[in-house]
């Protein structure tokens, strides 16, 4: 038998096998969708390998010998994917998360003071290129300005804008 003929039965007895080894790939992992992910990899390797699987081998034997190789692959991937806090830890966690979110609305309430603050043409400048969602390139284009201003004109009022924010919230906190 030529090595096409036979990566051609291979290849057929391959998709024959497919059900069988699906099942035997679920009971392992016991996720059906796992199960068509790892037979979807598995396959890839089997059609890479055709060429080696010698005329003496069983081919449903290397088939399961394929799979359960990748299924073990899957789980060691999954264990190490896998986050395990202890308790101290996820509290700590906690803890750190509610102090960052105590300070958000005094800084929110903050910035919303200061962009009142601003004169008419930095605040639309810097409603234009974050509240409307529009790009710095859009922006230059409407106004009929270079790239680098506008750009330059955005920046410069966002350093006022942080300056004012801080100013704001240095005064709250003395």
């Amino acid at each position: 038998m030529s090595d096409s003929d036979r990566k051609e039965q291979l290849t057929r007895q391959l998709m024959a096998a497919q059900s069988r080894l699906y099942a035997y790939i679920a009971s392992l992992v016991h996720n059906p969708d796992q199960a068509h992910d790892i037979l979807q990899e598995a396959n890839v390797v089997m059609l890479r390998k055709l060429d080696e699987v010698g005329q003496d081998v069983e081919f449903l034997a290397w088939a399961h010998k394929v799979c359960y190789f990748e299924v073990r692959g899957h789980l060691r991937d999954q264990a190490r994917d896998r986050l395990r806090f202890d308790e101290t830890l996820l509290e700590r966690i906690a803890e750190a998360a509610r102090q960052r979110t105590g300070s958000f609305e005094p800084r929110v309430r903050a910035l919303f003071e200061c962009l009142d603050e601003l004169p008419d043409h930095q605040r639309k400048l810097i409603e234009q290129r974050y509240m409307a969602d529009g790009s710095v390139q859009g922006m230059a284009e409407a106004l009929g300005r270079p790239y680098g201003s506008v750009r330059q004109a955005i920046y410069r009022t966002r350093q006022v804008l942080i300056e004012c924010v801080n100013g704001k919230l240095t005064g709250e906190n003395a």
